[in-house]
């Protein structure tokens, strides 16, 4: 039985991160930018936030999601304004001379702006609501198994991001200064109009 559930939570998880969205472009430009570790580590983050709506879906926790979904205008405005923040940010950066070094720091900072932009995605969690009751999971057989269907949204969603990263980063050498700046304002138009997006809605 648990080896059941954690498998439906690993198809949950991997589903639900594959489409690319300003996460996965995100993770996409960092893994090219700065190399595979980076990437994995935005994609991780978002993982992380997966994990975390799973658990509210998961675990039935009726009023951590209405708070969610009672205040989705606010998180959304916020995290479209952050997400235009970053299309600019993105838009306007330079490609580096050098590899960069990979530091602690960086890696904190990468990881833990992901995981709160995709929070405040509240559209996420109903995402889960509606995945979780068309697989007939809206209310697991008891806490193990919530757990270790969260358990399992977290390694699929973890996994799509290491398949991602990987493969972004196989081409980083044959990507030259010049295309990295196409790149760069590529990425940066496409997330300043998801983040015009979000707040309109």
């Amino acid at each position: 039985m648990a080896a059941t559930f954690f498998l439906k939570g690993v198809a949950i998880g991997f589903s639900i991160a594959a489409p690319v969205g300003p996460i996965g472009l995100l993770c996409i430009r960092r893994s090219l930018a700065e190399g595979a570790v980076t990437g994995l580590v935005v994609g991780l983050g978002a993982a992380t936030a997966d994990a975390a709506y799973g658990a509210v879906a998961g675990f039935g926790l009726t009023a951590v999601s209405v708070f969610l979904v009672g205040h989705r205008f606010w998180l959304g405005l916020l995290g479209g304004l952050f997400l235009c923040y970053l299309g600019v940010r993105t838009f306007f950066s330079k490609p580096a001379d050098t590899p960069a070094a990979v530091q602690t720091s960086n890696l904190a900072a990468a990881y833990a702006s992901t995981f709160v932009l995709t929070l405040a995605n509240p559209a996420t969690i109903l995402s889960f609501v509606a995945v979780f009751a068309g697989m007939g999971l809206s209310a697991a057989a008891n806490i193990w198994s919530a757990g270790v269907l969260v358990g399992g949204v977290f390694c699929g969603s973890a996994l799509w991001w290491l398949l991602l990263s990987q493969g972004v980063a196989r081409f980083r050498s044959r990507v030259t200064p010049a295309w990295m700046i196409r790149i760069n304002q590529f990425s940066g138009l496409i997330l300043f109009a998801f983040g015009l997006w979000a707040i309109s809605r």
